[in-house]
């Protein structure tokens, strides 16, 4: 009744007022700026309703967006991507209990939380929460969702109404345009000491969670599942609320235009760990998936080879000490141990054996496999009961293995060129422009659709169940294309009770390695360099870890070098006497 001014869209005097305090015109729905001053102070029991109807002030915009930081952004990513692993058998436990405490972790130790806002450091400083956290009130979202609002202290999040307005200032000041609040200024800000997150950094902290709970997912599974659209990454950003509008910096941030890559994924993963300082991980032992002695079985028998040949990894990873609880399990911050690469170590101990039974040097495995076929004829043909398994051969195993490595990597190449980077849910900025982008967006589906009729284009199909397989073999197949249950007795002999490998020779990939700080790598792979069956088994385990056959390649270098350690150190002492 105080507030006779007239309304700027229809001229009639009928207000009305909204739960924020704010007036709104009952005849046209126009909300005004203007806020309802409290005369009676009586009613004021709280000395913090200032700072309440701060948020509730700021909640919405002239367009109907509301204000919102970069943190969380990540928030709604971070909880999409852990539901996502809960579908897929992740525990539940590891929401809640690990990844949510991370992320606190994170945020307090960044300044973005849980922390009181440094003196002097008004714009620098991103630890604006108090006017985030009021934009979705919602008692029954999500914990994940909920960090930013529980915290131990009810002052750990306040922040005053000039350093909010302050920020938006500096916000505005800028000449590139953003949709979150402080989106310019995320990325404007040196921040060598804090982690600054990033989209890949998303999914360390998954991975990271993993590690911890020791779930049965390695990282090269987990980019995997990412790639086949099982985990939210690629425009994760639709998902967001209608209210969080998104321009400007804020896409740049958000918007990704490439797929992981396991180096970078995997080194943030460790300089997030030494961030947050995190304590000792649990034990890696043997009975835990990530045990190189259980990852060799798994890729063994996705890669089509003997069983037998698990025993002679298990033989290589305990001659060398890389199945010990200590060189397993993750330290943060301890530079004197090595990063283990999980997936990546399994695959280079099974090269390894092959290279000690097989030679690999494109003349060895020919003989041996050329022997073994002549033994598997003889055979068959002079007992119809012949009951003993048959002889591995390598020449097969290479053909059967090659045609369908090849057909699972065209098909691989021709769903990376088909993907769709552009976003499904369109994008429109401003409430005025929503139907007619809708509108337009509708348009363009109903042509593509009439389009693919007359063409006669077939309609993407639904995506597969995700597996922890892409390469799968049944022993029931009459086509002999199954290899697990073949004998290497072909190539072994027995010496002191023990079975030993009939090839007395051994080839190193390198002799000296590098320093991997300097040049990023142990040693140099080029593929001229070395032989043909080399560079096939390191590209079928390339195809299976998605990863580049250079990074199996040092593995395998720093395999060899522990297990040949003396001969090399007499070798390299005598050509060191010899030169002088």
């Amino acid at each position: 009744r105080d507030f006779n001014e007239r309304c700027a869209q229809c001229s009639e005097v009928n207000w009305g007022l909204t739960d924020g305090g704010r007036f709104y015109c009952r005849s046209c729905h126009n909300v005004t700026e203007r806020t309802r001053e409290v005369v009676n102070t009586d009613f004021i029991t709280n000395s913090r309703v200032q700072t309440i109807s701060k948020g509730l002030k700021k909640q919405e915009k002239n367009d109907g967006g509301c204000e919102w930081y970069i943190c969380e952004g990540f928030q709604l990513v971070l909880k999409k991507q852990v539901e996502a692993l809960e579908a897929l058998g992740v525990c539940p436990q590891m929401k809640d209990e690990i990844l949510c405490n991370f992320w606190r972790c994170y945020l307090q130790k960044s300044k973005q939380a849980y922390c009181k806002r440094p003196a002097g450091e008004t714009v620098k400083a991103l630890s604006v929460c108090e006017s985030s956290t009021d934009v979705d009130s919602d008692p029954e979202r999500p914990s994940l969702l909920h960090l930013l609002s529980l915290s131990e202290s009810e002052g750990d999040l306040q922040t005053d109404c000039s350093f909010a307005s302050s920020v938006s200032k500096v916000s505005e000041s800028t000449s590139v345009y953003s949709g979150s609040v402080d989106g310019s200024l995320y990325l404007m800000k040196n921040q060598k000491e804090n982690l600054r997150m990033t989209m890949p950094m998303t999914l360390s902290f998954c991975y990271l969670a993993l590690l911890w709970v020791r779930e049965p997912i390695t990282l090269s599974e987990l980019l995997r599942f990412v790639i086949e659209g099982h985990i939210p990454y690629m425009n994760v950003f639709q998902h967001f609320p209608e209210k969080m509008k998104l321009c400007g910096l804020d896409l740049k941030i958000f918007c990704v235009e490439s797929w992981p890559v396991y180096e970078e994924v995997f080194n943030k993963m460790h300089e997030l760990a030494a961030f947050l300082d995190l304590p000792r991980f649990p034990d890696i032992t043997e009975s835990c998936f990530l045990h190189p002695d259980m990852l060799c079985m798994k890729y063994l028998m996705e890669a089509n080879l003997p069983d037998e040949l698990h025993n002679w990894t298990c033989r290589v990873v305990k001659k060398i000490g890389i199945g010990e609880v200590d060189f397993l399990t993750l330290m943060p911050g301890n530079k004197s141990t090595r990063k283990v690469k999980y997936d990546v170590l399994a695959a280079a101990v099974i090269i390894v054996v092959l290279k000690l039974l097989f030679l690999l040097d494109d003349h060895y495995e020919w003989l041996l496999s050329e022997f073994a076929e002549e033994r598997n004829r003889n055979n068959t043909e002079v007992s119809m009961f012949y009951s003993g398994g048959r002889y591995f051969e390598f020449k097969k195993w290479y053909e059967v293995v090659k045609r369908s490595l090849d057909i699972k990597q065209k098909k691989l190449d021709e769903e990376k060129a088909k993907f769709l980077w552009r976003c499904e849910k369109p994008l429109f900025y401003s409430v005025k422009n929503k139907s007619k982008v809708l509108k337009r967006r509708q348009m363009v589906v109903n042509l593509q659709n009439q389009f693919g009729k007359l063409s006669g284009s077939v309609q993407r199909a639904e995506k597969p169940n995700p597996s922890s397989f892409q390469l799968s073999w049944s022993e029931e197949n009459t086509d002999g294309s199954c290899f697990h249950g073949h004998s290497l007795k072909g190539i072994l002999q027995e010496k002191c009770g023990l079975l030993r490998a009939m090839n007395p020779d051994y080839w190193l990939c390198t002799v000296k390695l590098c320093n991997e700080k300097l040049c990023g790598h142990l040693a140099h792979y080029k593929e001229v360099e070395f032989p043909q069956s080399y560079h096939f088994v390191l590209g079928l385990f390339s195809f299976l870890l998605r990863i580049q056959p250079s990074y199996i390649h040092d593995e395998v270098c720093m395999i060899e070098h522990r297990l040949f350690n003396k001969k090399l150190c007499k070798k390299l002492k005598y050509n060191t006497v010899l030169r002088k």
